[in-house]
C-alpha cells in the first residue's frame, strides 16, 4: 500500500504536459521561488513556485523568447525552438549590478523624492492604460496551523479531517481556480470560475476568486480593512520617506529605480519594503511591501506581504501585472498561523470600452462543473507547479476524505461518540447519524453558561433538546432543525418550555419556514436591551433592577425570502397571552439593606400594581429588508449576497394587532429604519442609523407593544459599535405609542487622528466620535454626545472600548462613563 501511495503522489507531481518545465536557481544552486516567466511582448506568464520549479506552455508556434524575471537578479532571455517542445530548461539567475549613477545622495539632494513626484504625478496617465480589460485569472491559496492544541476552552478542536498532526500542525486549507475575468477600474468586476479544486474535497468549490485580488498601488488607499496608504499616494509624503536604493536596467533597456519605503510614523496605516519605478514612464514595475497587523488594526496578524510584479509589452507600451502574491503571518497563544495566496493574470485583452450590459449585479460565477477537472486537465494548465508538500496534501486529505466519508468508517466513529454515560445526565449528550447528517443533541442540567440571575426567577438556567437534518445542505441549502428550550427560575419556582422549527428550503432565495410557540420570560423592550450577564452582575452586586419582565404564552408561524436581487420579506402571525410578572427576591451578594425597584418599568416604586393587565392579541408582522445596489456570487452549492457599500440598507415594517380580548389593545405600526457606512478613505468611517414610525389607532394599547427605545443605565457597554443605543437614557423614560424619529450617527478615525497625536498613538487605538437624538411627541428632544477611544486592551487583545458621554433633555441632563466590554459577548 505505501508502495502504491508514494508511486500515486510521485505522478501526481512530476507528470504534466507543459511544453517547458524546470527549475531556476542562483549561482550556488539555491532554488528561486516566484520568478517571473513570461513570453515576451505577450501577458501569457507564469511564475515559478517555493522550490523554484516552474511549468511553462508557448501560445504561438513560431520561435519564441521566454523570460525570466526576478528582482535583485538580471533579468534573462532564452529564445525557444518550438519545433524541440516539449524540453526541460533549468535556468541559473545571476545577481544584479546594481548602480546609483553616481549620484551623491545627502538630505539636500535625495532623488527618491523627484522619482516618486513623478511616479505620483503619473499616476492618472498610467492607470488609464489598464483601466478596462479581460484576462485569465489563476488562484492557489494554501493555509497552514502550527502548535494547535487539542482544546480550545475545553471544546476539542479535531485534526481537521486529517489536516494536523500529533503536533497540531499542517496543512488546513489548499484550493485553486481558473477564472475568465472582465475587469473596470474602480470597482466592475464579472468572474467566471471555470475550475476550482479543493484540497480534501473532489467535489467542492473553492473560496479563491479574483474579487479579493485587486490591490491597485495606483490608487491612494488600498482596502485592507482600514484603508492603507499607497506609496504613491497623493498625499504620500506626509507617511513616508524614501531612500533609492539602486538602479538596474531590465530586458528592454528601461532603468528601474529600486526605491526603500519607511515609515514616518510607527501606528499610521502604511506599507514598508521596496517600490520599483521605471524611469520616464513612472510605472509601477515591482512591489515588495510588508503591512504590519497593528497598522491594519488586526492585532492577531503579525505581518502579511504583498509582492507584485509587471511586464512590459512593447505593441501596447503597458506595464501590466502578471504575479501576485499575498502571504500571512499570524498567531496568538503560541499557535501560529500562515497563509499564502498566488495570482496568475496572462492572455490580456486591453479594450477602450465594455457593452452596456457586462457588468451586472452578479460579480462571481462558478460553472456548475468546475469541480469536476481531473487531474489531465490540473497537469496541463496550472501555471505554478505543486510543491512536494502541496502534492502530498492533495492525495493524502483525497484519500482521507474518502474513508471518513465511507458509510462503515461514520458508523463507527457514531458508535465510538454516541455511548451513553449516567454523567451525561449533568453535562449533556449528543447523538449523531453522521452518514444521514442527523444529530440529536441534549444540553444537559449543568448548563452553566446560561446561568443568569433576575429579580423575577432569581437565580435561573437553560437546558434543552435540538434535532438537525442537514442532509441537503452543503449543496442545495436544505436543512431542518427543531428544538426546545427548558428554563427554570428558583425563586418562582417555575418552569417554562419553547419550542421551535426551522426548515430552509433552498440557498438561492433562502426561503425558510419557522414556526414557534411554548412560554417564555420576556422583556418589555423585544430587543433585549440588556444582557442577562449584564444584568446579573448589576443586580447582584449594586441591587439595581433594569430588567423588566412579563410572562409570555404563544405560538407563532412565519415565513421569509429573497423576493428580488437585494430584497428579503420577511411575514410572521403570532397569538400572544401576555401576563404581568412580580418580583420574587430580594437576594444580592452586596448592599443587602437597599431594596430592588419594582418590576413596573412605569412606577419603579410601586410593589403591587402591574405594569398592563393581563390580555391576549394576535400580531401581523411584515418586514422588508432592502440592500440597494446589491451584488451576488453565484454558486453552484448556493448565492452569496454581498452587500454593495456605495449604497444604504433600507428596512420596512408594519405592524397590527387583531383579534384581542379588548379593542383598546389593537393598532397599527408603521415603521422605517435605514443604515448606511460611509468611508472617508483613510481618514476613517461614519456610521449612520435611522429609525423613525408611527402608531394608529394605539391611546390604550398595552405598554408592552409601545415603542421602547434601547438605553443604558449600567455604563457597562457591549456592541461594537454604539449605533442603536443610547448610553445614559433610562430604558422606559421616553416610551411612546405615537410618532417617533430616533438617529445615530458616529465617527471612527481608524487611527487617522490618533496616530499622529505623540504618546497616545502608543495605544495603537482609534478614536469614536457620536451624537445621538431621540424625539417623541410628549418628549423634550433627548440627545447625546460622545467622545472616546476604541480597540483599547494588552498585546494582541484589543477588545475594550471607553466613552465619555453628555445628555440633553431640556438642558443639560447628565454626564457619564461608558465601559466597553466586548468580550462579554462570548458569555451571551
Amino acid at each position: 500500500m505505501k508502495k502504491h501511495y508514494l508511486l500515486l503522489l510521485f505522478l501526481v507531481s512530476f507528470v504534466s504536459n507543459a511544453q517547458i518545465k524546470g527549475t531556476v536557481t542562483d549561482e550556488k544552486g539555491n532554488p528561486l521561488p516566484f520568478v517571473t516567466i513570461f513570453q515576451e511582448d505577450t501577458y501569457n506568464g507564469t511564475t515559478s513556485n517555493e522550490r523554484g520549479n516552474y511549468e511553462f506552455t508557448l501560445k504561438k508556434k513560431e520561435k519564441q523568447t521566454v523570460v525570466f524575471q526576478f528582482l535583485g537578479f538580471k533579468t534573462q532571455k532564452i529564445i525557444i525552438q518550438t519545433d524541440k517542445l516539449p524540453y526541460s530548461l533549468n535556468i541559473k539567475m545571476e545577481e544584479e549590478s546594481f548602480s546609483l549613477n553616481e549620484v551623491i545622495i545627502n538630505k539636500k539632494n535625495n532623488p527618491a523624492l523627484a522619482i516618486i513626484k513623478n511616479a505620483i504625478a503619473s499616476r492618472k496617465v498610467n492607470t488609464l492604460k489598464t483601466n478596462r480589460f479581460n484576462a485569465d485569472f489563476y488562484s492557489r491559496g494554501i493555509f497552514k496551523l502550527k502548535n494547535a492544541p487539542k482544546k480550545i476552552l475545553g471544546q476539542k478542536i479535531g485534526d481537521f479531517d486529517g489536516a494536523l498532526d500529533s503536533t497540531g500542525t499542517g496543512i488546513i486549507s489548499l484550493s485553486e481556480t481558473f477564472s475568465k475575468i472582465a475587469f473596470e477600474k474602480p470597482n466592475n468586476l464579472k468572474e467566471v470560475v471555470t475550475a476550482s479544486k479543493v484540497s480534501g474535497r473532489d467535489n467542492g468549490y473553492s473560496y479563491n476568486t479574483a474579487r479579493s485580488s485587486f490591490y491597485d498601488f495606483y490608487d491612494n488607499t488600498i482596502d485592507f480593512g482600514v484603508q492603507m496608504i499607497s506609496p504613491i499616494a497623493n498625499n504620500a509624503f506626509n507617511y513616508y520617506n524614501y531612500t533609492l536604493e539602486s538602479t538596474f536596467f531590465d530586458e528592454n533597456k528601461n532603468m528601474i529605480n529600486k526605491i526603500k519605503v519607511i515609515a514616518k510614523r510607527d501606528s499610521e496605516p502604511v506599507f514598508e519594503g521596496y517600490i520599483y519605478i521605471v524611469e520616464d514612464s513612472w510605472a509601477v514595475y515591482a512591489v515588495d511591501l510588508d503591512i504590519k497587523g497593528y497598522r491594519m488594526k488586526e492585532e492577531f496578524v503579525d505581518v502579511m506581504t504583498l509582492k507584485q510584479n509587471f511586464s512590459y509589452n512593447s505593441s501596447n507600451k503597458i506595464w501590466a501585472k502578471n504575479t501576485q502574491s499575498l502571504e500571512i503571518t499570524a498567531g496568538a497563544f503560541g499557535i501560529k498561523f500562515t497563509g499564502k495566496y498566488n495570482y496568475v493574470y496572462s492572455n490580456y485583452e486591453f479594450i477602450d470600452a465594455f457593452a452596456s450590459k457586462t457588468f451586472t449585479n452578479e460579480i462571481t460565477r462558478i460553472e456548475i462543473n468546475a469541480n469536476k477537472k481531473d487531474s489531465l486537465f490540473w497537469n496541463s494548465n496550472r501555471p505554478i507547479p505543486l510543491t512536494i508538500e502541496e502534492s502530498t496534501d492533495y492525495v493524502r486529505k483525497d484519500s482521507i476524505y474518502k474513508v471518513r466519508n465511507s458509510e462503515k468508517y461514520l458508523d463507527s466513529i457514531d458508535a465510538k461518540e454516541n455511548k451513553f454515560k449516567l454523567l451525561k445526565v449533568l453535562t449533556g449528550y449528543t447523538y449523531k447519524n453522521s452518514a444521514e447528517k442527523q444529530s440529536f443533541s441534549y444540553e444537559g442540567l449543568l448548563n452553566l453558561g446560561s446561568l443568569s440571575f433576575n429579580t423575577v426567577q432569581g437565580y435561573n438556567f437553560d437546558s434543552g433538546f435540538r434535532y438537525t437534518n442537514r442532509k441537503n445542505q452543503e449543496y442545495r441549502g436544505i436543512y431542518t432543525s427543531i428544538s426546545t428550550k427548558l428554563n427554570y427560575g428558583f425563586a418562582e419556582d417555575r418552569l417554562r418550555v419553547t419550542g421551535q422549527f426551522i426548515h430552509r428550503f433552498n440557498n438561492q432565495n433562502f426561503a425558510t419556514l419557522y414556526m414557534m410557540g411554548g412560554s417564555s420570560l420576556k422583556q418589555f423592550n423585544t430587543n433585549d436591551p440588556i444582557s442577562k450577564t449584564v444584568n446579573t452582575i448589576s443586580s447582584l452586586i449594586f441591587k439595581n433592577n433594569f430588567m423588566k419582565l412579563y410572562n409570555l404564552e404563544s405560538v407563532a408561524i412565519g415565513y421569509s425570502q429573497d423576493i428580488a436581487n437585494g430584497v428579503n420579506l420577511n411575514g410572521k402571525l403570532e397569538y400572544q397571552q401576555r401576563k404581568p410578572l412580580f418580583n420574587n427576591t430580594d437576594f444580592s451578594l452586596f448592599n443587602k439593606d437597599d431594596l430592588y425597584t419594582s418590576n413596573n418599568p412605569l412606577a419603579p416604586n410601586d410593589f403591587t400594581t402591574p405594569a398592563f393587565d393581563k390580555h391576549h392579541l394576535t400580531k401581523v408582522n411584515l418586514i422588508a429588508k432592502i440592500n440597494f445596489g446589491n451584488k451576488y456570487s453565484s454558486r453552484p452549492d448556493g448565492k452569496f449576497n454581498i452587500r454593495n457599500e456605495k449604497f444604504p440598507t433600507l428596512y420596512l415594517g408594519y405592524e397590527k394587532a387583531i383579534a384581542a380580548n379588548e379593542k383598546k389593545y389593537e393598532f397599527d405600526h408603521f415603521n422605517t429604519r435605514l443604515t448606511y457606512d460611509l468611508t472617508l478613505g483613510n481618514k476613517g468611517v461614519v456610521g449612520l442609523n435611522l429609525k423613525a414610525g408611527k402608531f394608529l389607532n394605539a391611546d390604550n394599547i398595552a405598554f408592552i407593544d409601545f415603542k421602547h427605545f434601547n438605553g443604558n443605565q449600567t455604563h457597562i457597554g457591549q456592541s461594537a459599535r454604539y449605533l442603536n443605543v443610547f448610553n445614559l437614557l433610562p430604558y422606559y423614560s421616553n416610551s411612546t405609542n405615537d410618532s417617533y424619529f430616533e438617529a445615530h450617527i458616529e465617527y471612527n478615525d481608524k487611527g487617522y487622528i490618533m496616530n499622529k497625536i505623540p504618546l497616545l498613538n502608543k495605544l495603537k487605538s482609534t478614536l469614536i466620535l457620536g451624537a445621538h437624538a431621540l424625539s417623541t411627541p410628549n418628549n423634550k428632544p433627548y440627545t447625546e454626545m460622545t467622545v472616546g477611544l476604541d480597540n483599547l486592551g494588552f498585546g494582541k487583545f484589543k477588545m475594550l472600548r471607553v466613552d465619555y458621554v453628555r445628555s440633553y433633555q431640556n438642558g443639560f441632563q447628565g454626564d457619564g462613563v461608558v465601559f466597553g466590554l466586548k468580550f462579554l459577548n462570548i458569555l451571551e
